[in-house]
């Protein structure tokens, strides 16, 4: 067996201890994703288009975040909604398999079928389609709030997706909060493009708000918008893609620069950082650790297609990590 950072980071055994507290309990939305490699970048009408190839894959935002986390070593909770149908079920299964606990994960009653996003990668972008199907009915009353509030940490995903739950999402929030509990927001994309709404409401109730560059942006509205967001939540972690990470605290600007890589694949990289920084900030590492963790998740999730992919072979994410994280310090 390896040192024991390199443990911690490779851990894809049984979490010790059944009844351990669980270390982050994730709210989010829960679909495959459908990636199609090799398209062209303007798709011509009434034409059959050629793809060079494809991967069906554990998908979405807060399902990539909870399945990667689990296996670099954290004990994770899902709550979600989805279809009775095998989309959902292989989605859940996937999250089994990483140690992820999908007790409370909500089949739909009424018929409607568990989500998918289709993506489409181009040279320097992608295109984004996504089914939502059940997770725009995930409610409050599909949360056991007693069950969340055994975790350490609290995390939702893809605000604007939680068409439902929406209204109730700062109350539960500050429930979580009330309980002890620290708290963390990854907006993802607004499909409506408003960037308002319950996003005003909850911002405050918020520890840790990780998002893009542009996704700031879009949030703040304004110039200086790391500065003004920081104004609002104690600390803003801003991805920077392949120029690494920074986090803004305290009047303090942090910034680490990322893993250089051949990448394969993108899709995922953001809720793979956002995941390695969880690991780290839930057991106490100051800042840059948590940023070059970061860096380092996301570094190895676009060695290989898809989101979870990478992290899926054990003995390939654990020659990564070996070679690429000493010392708590980023290895080019």
């Amino acid at each position: 067996m390896e040192s024991k950072n390199a443990t911690e980071m490779v851990n894809t055994s049984m979490h010790e201890g059944a009844q351990e507290r669980p270390d982050v309990a994730i709210v989010g939305e829960l679909n495959p994703d459908l990636i199609f490699y090799g398209v062209p970048h303007e798709l011509p009408e009434e034409r059959e288009v050629l793809a060079s190839g494809f991967t069906l894959t554990l998908g979405s935002s807060s399902a990539i975040l909870a399945h990667n986390l689990s296996l670099l070593g954290s004990k994770v909770t899902f709550s979600s909604r989805i279809g009775c149908d095998a989309m959902g079920e292989m989605c859940c299964q996937r999250l089994r398999e990483a140690g992820v606990e999908v007790e409370r994960v909500v089949r739909s009653a009424t018929g409607s079928s568990t989500g998918i996003t289709l993506i489409l990668p181009l040279t320097t972008t992608r295109r984004i389609l996504t089914y939502p199907g059940a997770m725009f009915e995930m409610g409050i009353e599909d949360l056991d709030l007693d069950y969340l509030a055994t975790a350490r940490h609290f995390h939702l995903s893809s605000l604007f997706l939680h068409r439902k739950l929406s209204p109730d999402i700062p109350g539960l929030f500050k429930e979580m909060k009330r309980r002890g509990l620290t708290t963390s927001l990854d907006t993802n994309d607004d499909p409506e493009g408003n960037w308002g709404g319950v996003l005003n409401d909850v911002l405050a109730l918020v520890d840790i708000l990780l998002c893009t560059e542009d996704e700031l942006a879009k949030i703040a509205k304004v110039e200086a918008a790391a500065e003004h967001v920081a104004a609002q939540v104690p600390l803003v972690v801003v991805k920077r893609g392949a120029r690494g990470a920074s986090a803004y605290t305290e009047g303090r600007r942090i910034d680490v620069p990322s893993l250089r890589v051949d990448v394969i694949d993108s899709v995922g990289a953001g809720d793979t950082f956002d995941a390695g920084f969880l690991h780290k900030w839930v057991h106490k590492a100051d800042l840059q650790t948590c940023l070059a963790y970061g860096n380092l998740a996301g570094g190895l999730s676009v060695t290989r297609s898809g989101g979870t992919e990478a992290f899926i072979d054990s003995a390939y994410r654990q020659h990564f990590f070996e070679r690429h994280w000493r010392g708590n310090t980023l290895v080019p």
